[in-house]
């Protein structure tokens, strides 16, 4: 462990046990003490579990709680040392000389020496990377814990600059612990449920406070990369090529609580956040442009532009030219800023109609600035504005909706049929009704795309255009971009099948033409692995897009894949910038969209130098995925081993569906996990069932994966793959193809980092609690299996051992994991055992807290929910 890391750890440790011991007494420390010690003594073989086990079920609940509690805000302080460690890590990696790896200036460098001057141009031009935002409950935190992790973030950021020994020092080391005590003190559950305009706000945090000043820095790295000598002095050469969505206030599919309202809701709230923070830096940037117009004199045009906003408003002018005499580009600035300010307090007299407009006058001045020799001003912090409007423009991130195909077909069943209609069929006609009005008050591009789950045909497209008649009759129905969701292993299979329908439509026909032949599908990742598999929806999302990209080629039509990934292994997961690689050849073709979900944004855009590496690392991933040297090398794989992957995919396929078709597998699922209880912490507004059904069919994704990876089991990320591997009938082929295919290189490698959060031991009491034994042994089984084998493929002697950073996070945080495990288990043994009908209420409160304030502490320390 690096000297800083480990003494960041150990600091936040000593204050947090200071804080105990005040606020419980040194009782409450020697207890958790007990508890670290042995569950480390566990894990070299010189403690006995029934030891821990007899230890946690000495303390009184209300004392288990707060052991629990402790290292809950052991892993939340952990989480942000090593957070601190990545960012310091991030700065001393940044030479000029030595370019980082998978940056975008090691992109721009290497395809310029391999492909060319032409086809580095094509491709930048071409790039696209397009996260959304999703509010899917995989956020285990609350608001305020994670306002207060910022806080002690920021503390420790004060203690490290100070010097040593100082009273700058002992300040921010006082602070520290004060927020530490704090933290502590703060409830780590929810006890109100989110509603979708929460977690708007929850999200929009992430905007305010890393990603709107990002952005232009990913932006000026490419351009520098492009032009080293001339960025900030020449016309720029990077575009801008980040686009955000959100689903979070747009997604209904099985969610009541989104309605019309909130969409409409959801929109005002993202425009206030931009058009702040475009106020904000219009207004910074004015105040620094002091260019005195004798050295540098304003153009006609920029002349006569000021000329008419003195006649229009001579009040505001009058104000402007007194604070900025002689400084006609800061005066043009300060004018941009009264009329964001009005577009954003709706002063339609004032106000912008639109970016377009507020974009022209911020071109303007820069022209006029390049034109009188100051082209520094002209391509500086101006330019970094002028980025910030093009990505986000007035409403921050494109709103898409989403939709169940069923919901669309009782609408539809409804209307023709003429009678009264459902609550929720006029909740249909009414959100069109919305998109259409955020349209004129936002433009097109602020919502426009609308996803159907579960698409099984054209008609299902089809039914969403019938439906924005029926609700604009008056023939002003919305724009709309009517966009495919294929989620399970046979949709997949069968989806150019009804792309070839899609064409047939003579309103998609219509919007091809408009767009230039341009077509978005998206593929779902976490119920396609929860249907057939890891493995097999590896193999199957593979295909589709390999087929998909050979329909689009053949149709003439340039198609976007829209990759519904989740946070965790078991739901796409992994480093992005992996998975873009491993994609098949063509897919890319520049463009990547993709879902930023719950725990996720605030892992990848809480900091402001982990946002700027993730969105690099993207950036060289979409640059180098779309080389024709990548390609060919994924090409020629993927037919030399094709064969061998088929074998692998149906076997584990049939040992995974073996498991889920058990009789009684899903009751036993419920019985062994904290499945049931996991509603109760409120994750999100969205409930985790999309009917009343109590089977496995019906359960989302989000909660299967995170009651599994509660059990230390971990199963949606490996279970099959051993099984699968054990069918090939040659080692050396598998290790060839790890080496030479990225697809399968990425498959193993993602179960290799499932299997290293896995603890077979504790992952086994887990399963008893369910009483069937001989699926407790299929299990175990698997994973031994699955462990072995991934171990001889890969070479490696133990799991992780070429990821240097990962290995030592996991096996840093994996004891104190397994302290909450056993608070975990004696919750759940005694609300699931003989004797749970006989609890107290007030027992059964305590341990249901318990098990609660568990599983969130787990979720910490494993980072990772769903």
């Amino acid at each position: 462990m690096p000297d800083q890391l480990r003494g960041d750890v150990r600091l936040l440790g000593e204050m947090l046990g200071t804080v105990m011991a005040e606020s419980g007494g040194e009782e409450l420390l020697a207890d958790v003490e007990r508890l670290r010690r042995a569950v480390i003594g566990a894990r070299d073989g010189s403690v006995g579990g029934e030891e821990i086990t007899e230890l946690v079920e000495s303390w009184p609940l209300e004392r288990a709680k707060q052991v629990a509690r402790a290292f809950t805000v052991y892993f939340h302080l952990a989480n942000l040392a090593e957070e601190h460690q990545r960012i310091r890590a991030l700065r001393e990696r940044d030479d000029a000389e030595h370019l980082p790896r998978e940056s975008l200036a090691a992109a721009v460098r290497t395809i310029r020496e391999n492909a060319g001057e032409e086809t580095l141009r094509e491709l930048v031009e071409n790039m696209e990377f397009h996260p959304v935002l999703t509010a899917h409950p995989t956020e285990a935190r609350r608001r305020a814990v994670s306002t207060a992790i910022l806080r002690i973030s920021g503390q420790l950021d004060r203690m490290h600059g100070a010097h040593p020994g100082s009273t700058a020092e002992a300040e921010a080391k006082r602070r520290l612990l004060e927020e530490i005590d704090l933290l502590w003190r703060t409830s780590q559950l929810r006890y109100t449920k989110l509603d979708p305009l929460d977690e708007v706000r929850t999200a929009l945090a992430a905007f305010d406070e890393t990603i709107f000043q990002v952005v232009p820095e990913i932006y000026r790295s490419l351009d520098a990369a492009i032009d080293p000598g001339g960025t900030g002095r020449e016309p720029v050469r990077a575009r801008p090529f980040v686009r955000y969505g959100s689903w979070i206030g747009g997604d209904r599919d099985g969610n009541p609580f989104v309605t019309h309202d909130v969409t409409r809701e959801a929109i005002a709230i993202q425009a206030e956040h931009v058009l702040r923070a475009l106020e904000n830096a219009c207004e910074r940037v004015a105040r620094t442009m002091t260019a005195y117009s004798n050295l540098t004199p304003a153009g006609q045009e920029l002349r006569d532009a000021l000329a008419a906003a003195e006649a229009g408003y001579p009040r505001i002018m009058a104000e402007i030219t007194k604070r900025s005499p002689n400084e006609p580009h800061r005066q043009a600035l300060l004018f941009a800023t009264e009329r964001l300010r009005a577009t954003r307090e709706r002063n339609a007299d004032l106000a912008y109609r639109g970016p377009e407009e507020f974009l022209a006058e911020l071109r303007r001045v820069q022209d006029s600035l390049a034109r009188a020799g100051a082209a520094r001003q002209a391509n500086g912090e101006l330019q970094h504005l002028i980025w910030q409007a093009e990505t986000f423009g007035f409403h921050l991130a494109e709103l898409e909706i989403r939709q169940h195909s069923a919901v669309h077909a009782q609408a539809l069943e409804e209307l023709r049929a003429g009678g009264q209609l459902s609550e929720r069929t006029q909740e249909v006609l009414a959100t069109l009704r919305v998109v259409a009005w955020i349209q004129e008050r936002f433009g097109v591009e602020a919502c426009r795309r609308y996803i159907v789950s579960f698409t099984r045909s054209a008609d299902d497209i089809a039914a969403v255009y019938e439906l924005a008649e029926y609700a604009m009759p008056s023939g002003q129905t919305p724009v709309l971009d009517v966009i495919p969701l294929f989620e399970t292993g046979a949709d997949l299979e069968a989806s150019p099948h009804v792309l070839d329908g899609m064409l047939r439509l003579p309103q998609m026909r219509a919007r091809l033409e408009q767009t230039g032949r341009r077509m978005e599908v998206m593929l779902g990742y976490s119920d396609s692995a929860k249907d057939v598999g890891p493995v097999s929806a590896t193999l199957r999302l593979y295909d589709a897009q390999a087929h998909l990209t050979s329909w689009a080629e053949r149709n003439d039509v340039r198609l976007t894949m829209f990759h519904g990934r989740g946070g965790s292994l078991g739901r796409g997961g992994g480093p992005a910038n992996r998975a873009l690689l491993a994609q098949a050849p063509g897919s890319v073709a520049g463009r990547f969209k993709v879902t930023e979900q719950g725990e996720v944004i605030f892992a990848r855009y809480g900091q402001r130098a982990i946002a700027h590496r993730h969105i690099e690392q993207v950036g060289h991933a979409v640059l180098m995925a779309s080389t024709e040297e990548v390609q060919e090398r994924a090409r020629a794989a993927s037919a030399k081993y094709r064969k061998l992957a088929d074998e692998i995919s149906q076997a584990a396929h049939d040992a995974y569906r073996s498991l889920i078709e058990t009789e009684g597998f899903a009751e036993w699922f419920s019985a062994v996990s904290p499945l049931e209880e996991l509603g109760e912490l409120r994750l999100g507004s969205r409930p985790s069932r999309r009917s009343a059904a109590r089977g496995l069919d019906d359960l989302r994704a989000i909660p299967w994966v995170f009651a599994w990876t509660q059990t230390r089991a971990n199963l949606p990320g490996w279970f099959g793959l051993g099984t699968g591997l054990a069918a090939a009938p040659d080692l050396s082929e598998l290790q060839a193809a790890y080496n030479e295919w990225p697809l399968f290189s990425s498959l193993l490698d993602n179960a290799e980092m499932s299997l290293a959060k896995t603890d077979r031991t504790i992952a086994e009491r887990y399963l008893a609690l369910g009483g069937r034994p001989e699926l407790t042994r299929v299990v175990l089984e698997e994973y031994d299996r699955t462990r072995d084998l991934v171990l001889k493929v890969t070479g490696h002697e133990r799991l992780l051992e070429n990821r240097s950073v990962l290995s030592r996070a996991v096996d840093l945080r994996n004891p104190y994991v397994d302290a909450l495990s056993h608070l975990q288990l004696r919750a759940l043994t005694a609300l699931r055992g003989a004797e749970a009908e006989s609890l107290s209420e007030e027992d059964e409160r305590h341990l249901e807290r318990l098990l609660l304030l568990t599983v969130n502490g787990v979720a910490a320390g494993l980072q990772n929910t769903g």
